[in-house]
């Protein structure tokens, strides 16, 4: 598989700069397509349908794990990173799915979990025989305090201690997840180099980039020291739910080292012998996400963008707290760059999260596609698709039954894709589906969008296809971001175009000053609404102003 890297380096039309405000489309393989019958998605089901990928205009994919695993938090787990799970297909179809992307001008990034293994990958198996073979310390382990009880307070975003005994070595092993996902130990150079080798594995293979799950999690503090309690004023539910008491820490410790950085610029080094390649930074932190986004972004050397979870979590979608958010990033990442998304594989769809009527969804796309930063969309939003009701009895997700009926877990933004309603289960699948496809859901399949030239389907491609036209959205600076009452605005400009862009977000109509300027209405197929004589700017319920400046 060199000849990947062969040709890549030849090629010197590659624009290494194509990430920076990119659309990626987030595909959840168990969910998007079967091909085969057994009611699981694969990859040739991907490839299957990725000329509907085209269709929106979304320059990447993003797809979750495949790799081979036991499934026990549905391929997060990894036992080995150099092969497809048989429930995927193979590595033959892989090679088929990245040929079909590149066939089509997509670029395939893959989600690389590397602060965990499972407990089944032979590196754990090994290391777990003895205190003194070659892997010995491959994972972190150390022994219990004089009283047996773990070496310190850490805990564990799945619930309960994050240290698991085990009787074989007769010490506590190191679980940010579940008992099943033991976490590597980055400390040892060796364990960085084997995973840097599957880095180069996937590269030769053709990817043009990794999402990297859990990025801050990779180092912990070589001395163990507990989490100091977190104030209860200080707590927020943005990556765990609140009655997590994952919560009640602050967790200085056991995530969000210092040494992280330098396996950073170790792995963007890779990826830079490569052209075109590209890195999404998951950042898992409710109090300083957005700093340590600045931190691992910033510069030439670290990661490209990092996956920031602002608007993921439930808060509700303000002005306020749009300026709020994006006021933040101005001040503790302003060299660094994000990679925004509203929906994703492990939060409550935002239609329901925030209670979306259509008007709002649409207006929240044209947004998303405006913000500085990258752009990442979950499949399946682009129909509009609420987060389906799953019954205890159907429910696969360990985070969910473990929290049930406080928290039900992450199936509900899971379910298959619905493709066509001719039958059940939406065009997903012949066999019986993982998850039940949501009836809600079948009303709103992509064939029945694609004949409605009003539907929010429709909407996601105009607005895509107006970020590309449109230079200043997809790489420009803002002059920072405002509110005035319900309408969030700010300017975006590169290369000598600027754009005011404003939206409403309520259900009332509202009024506010243009910015200085002769300003041409642009947008229209968005609904944009223009100047008015008056020189104020009249908005109605949901509507967004999308203005150029013109030379005078």
């Amino acid at each position: 598989m060199k000849v990947a890297k062969t040709l890549a380096a030849k090629n010197t039309a590659v624009d290494n700069d194509w990430w920076r405000g990119a659309v990626i489309y987030q595909i959840y393989p168990r969910s998007y397509q079967d091909s085969n019958g057994d009611g699981v998605g694969d990859l040739l089901g991907i490839a299957q349908r990725l000329p509907y990928v085209a269709s929106l205009g979304v320059d990447a994919i993003w797809i979750s794990p495949f790799f081979t695993s036991p499934m026990k938090d549905f391929g997060y787990d990894v036992s080995d990173y150099c092969d497809v799970d048989p429930l995927f297909g193979s590595l033959a179809d892989f090679d088929v799915l990245v040929q079909t992307a590149h066939r089509l001008g997509i670029r395939v990034m893959i989600d690389l979990v590397l602060s965990h293994t499972s407990d089944q990958h032979p590196w754990f198996q090994l290391s777990r025989s003895s205190r003194d073979n070659e892997k010995a310390d491959w994972y972190v382990w150390s022994d219990p305090q004089p009283d047996g009880t773990p070496p310190n307070n850490w805990l564990s975003i799945f619930g309960g201690s994050a240290w698991q005994w085990d009787a074989r070595r007769e010490q506590y092993y190191l679980h940010n997840f579940l008992t099943s996902q033991p976490d590597l130990n980055f400390h040892n150079p060796d364990v960085q180099q084997a995973l840097l080798d599957v880095t180069r594995f996937w590269l030769d293979r053709g990817v043009d980039g990794f999402r990297l799950d859990t990025i801050n999690f990779y180092f912990h503090d070589k001395e163990l020291r507990s989490n100091p309690a977190l104030p209860k004023e200080r707590r927020n539910s943005t990556i765990a739910p609140s009655v997590n008491p994952y919560n009640h820490q602050e967790h200085l410790y056991s995530k969000n080292q210092p040494e992280n950085l330098a396996f950073l610029e170790r792995f963007r080094a890779l990826l830079d012998e490569y052209n075109g390649t590209t890195s999404v930074g998951e950042v898992g932190d409710a109090q300083r996400g957005l700093e340590i986004m600045g931190e691992y972004t910033k510069g030439e050397n670290r990661v490209h963008m990092c996956y920031a979870f602002e608007f993921l979590s439930g808060v509700e979608p303000t002005a306020a707290r749009f300026a709020e958010v994006l006021g933040q990033v101005d001040d503790v990442a302003a060299d660094g760059w994000a990679c925004w998304a509203f929906s994703n594989h492990d939060v409550t769809r935002h239609a329901s999260r925030w209670n979306l009527s259509p008007a709002a969804q649409r207006l929240f796309t044209t947004l998303l596609m405006c913000l500085r930063g990258s752009v990442c969309i979950y499949q399946g939003e682009e129909l509009g698709l609420p987060e389906a009701e799953v019954g205890f009895e159907d429910l696969q997700d360990p985070y969910g039954i473990e929290f049930w009926p406080e928290y039900k877990g992450r199936d509900g933004c899971r379910t298959p894709m619905v493709w066509e309603p001719s039958n059940q289960n939406g065009g997903f699948t012949s066999g019986q589906p993982w998850l039940p496809v949501s009836h809600e859901h079948l009303n709103r399949t992509v064939s029945h969008q694609e004949d409605d030239p009003a539907a929010i389907l429709h909407h996601y491609r105009r607005a895509i296809a107006f970020r590309h036209a449109q230079p200043a959205l997809a790489k420009g600076d803002h002059d920072g971001v405002k509110s005035t009452d319900t309408v969030v605005h700010f300017t975006r400009s590169h290369d000598g175009a600027t754009i005011f862009c404003a939206f409403n977000l309520s259900d009332q109509p509202a009024t506010m000053d243009m910015p200085a300027g002769n300003w041409a209405q642009i947008g229209l197929e968005l609904g944009s609404a223009g100047p008015q004589a008056d020189g104020k700017l009249h908005l109605g319920p949901w509507q967004p102003c999308l203005a150029l400046k013109m030379k005078s």
